[in-house]
């Protein structure tokens, strides 16, 4: 069984800072990309920030400049540092990983439970 549980969620005013962190446990092999995605009241769920297992990553471009995605393999944790968050930031985040139980089984995506983040004005 695979969880990924995340933290960091809360409310903030515009201009201000949160981190979130998704930790990924039980039986893992190997995790390819990590990310977060977010998802608003009548919109759907976007691609915030992906990382892959070597580092890279993208982001959408309305968070480039104001969002930092960074990972911890050894943790098998990821982070997003929110900066300068806008009350357009607001949103539903959803941790995301593609990962595989063993050798051999193919990869597999995996979602955390989702963590509120409200901006105001």
């Amino acid at each position: 069984q695979v969880q990924l549980v995340e933290s960091g969620g809360g409310l903030v005013q515009a201009g201000g800072s949160l981190r979130l962190s998704c930790a990924a446990s039980g039986s893992i092999f190997s995790i390819n990309t990590m990310g977060w995605y977010r998802q608003a009241p009548g919109k759907q769920r976007e691609l915030v920030a992906g990382v892959t297992s070597g580092g890279s990553t993208n982001y959408v471009d309305s968070v480039k400049g104001r969002f930092t995605i960074s990972r911890d393999n050894a943790k098998n944790t990821v982070y997003l540092q929110m900066n300068s968050l806008k009350p357009e930031d607001t949103a539903v985040y959803y941790c995301n990983a593609v990962l595989t139980q063993r050798l051999g089984v193919p990869f597999t995506r995996y979602w955390g439970q989702g963590t509120q983040v409200t901006v105001s004005s």
